[in-house]
């Protein structure tokens, strides 16, 4: 199914998200298939959103979304397409556990797809957890992909990973 230049996984992610200038806040793809993927981010004090507290833990509705952008990015991969723009149309009972979290910590960001619908809907489940071990995050998101047709500027020069 892949060439032989498909990466191993660990592998970066950034190659995968359609996030450019820094945006992109999740570092490697660890596991991924039809169904899911799990990625990690080890956010420093550089990072975008961080503050003397840590990073807010409302920055973890970012990272599920961007491991689902990576998820798709994959699978557009797979069928020799680049990663395409894709929107976060909402999230429900979303919960972070924590008002900040620690930075030069690992976290695990984890994401389950309920369903895909043909129109580019999409309804995925959704949790951080701890180098600890300790459940972070959690919530579902709905995000929506549009067709080729329906969005051409999507055809757009992506980041190149470092």
């Amino acid at each position: 199914m892949h060439s032989t230049s498909w990466p191993e996984l660990p592998c970066p992610i950034a190659a995968f998200v359609p996030q450019s200038h820094g945006m992109c806040l999740l570092d490697h793809i660890l596991v991924v298939d039809d169904h899911g993927l799990v990625a990690d981010v080890t956010p420093s004090v550089a990072n975008v959103f961080a503050t003397d507290a840590g990073i807010p833990g409302w920055t973890g509705l970012e990272w599920l979304a961007q491991a689902v952008a990576a998820w798709a990015g994959w699978h557009a991969r797979a069928n020799h397409e680049p990663p395409a723009i894709g929107f976060l149309i909402g999230s429900k009972r979303f919960e972070a556990c924590r008002n900040s979290l620690a930075v030069d910590r690992t976290y695990q960001v984890s994401v389950r797809l309920d369903f895909q619908a043909d129109n580019g809907l999409g309804h995925f489940q959704g949790e951080i957890i701890s180098d600890d071990g300790t459940r972070l995050a959690h919530g579902t998101l709905t995000v929506f992909q549009p067709s080729a047709e329906e969005y051409p500027e999507q055809a757009v020069e992506q980041e190149a990973p470092s």
